[in-house]
């Protein structure tokens, strides 16, 4: 077999099983369907951190939580989730939403799709954030 032929397998197969997975629905962010959900991500990141209050976007992708440490923030990386603080942070209003911009290298910027009645009070609660 050639290589030029190898190569033409090989991308086709991960091309097929890319569009295989996308037809299949599980190339769709993770949603958190509630509470225990958010609290399940939470807790993986920040186990020893007591959860004050939750607040969960209308499409349940993002969740803003208070906790003893701070306000943090719940999202989806792929089809689990993320969780971090939000200290330091910077926030830029964007058409779809908040865009927040953090001093962590490991999650420097994360766009949060909002409606524009949540994109409002989530910088609201953002900004008056100890």
């Amino acid at each position: 077999m050639t290589l030029s032929l190898l190569l033409l397998l090989v991308t086709g197969g991960i091309a097929g099983i890319v569009i295989i997975l996308h037809l299949l629905g599980l190339s769709r962010p993770c949603v958190f369907t509630d509470e225990p959900a958010v609290r399940r991500v939470w807790q993986a990141e920040y186990p020893d951190t007591q959860i004050l209050s939750i607040v969960q976007s209308r499409n349940r992708h993002f969740a803003l939580v208070d906790s003893r440490a701070g306000l943090g923030i719940v999202w989806p990386m792929g089809a689990d989730g993320a969780a971090r603080l939000l200290l330091g942070v910077e926030v830029r209003r964007t058409k779809s939403g908040l865009i927040l911009s953090l001093p962590d290298y490991t999650a420097p910027e994360i766009s949060l799709w909002l409606t524009p009645d949540e994109a409002q009070d989530w910088l609201r609660r953002i900004k008056e954030a100890p």
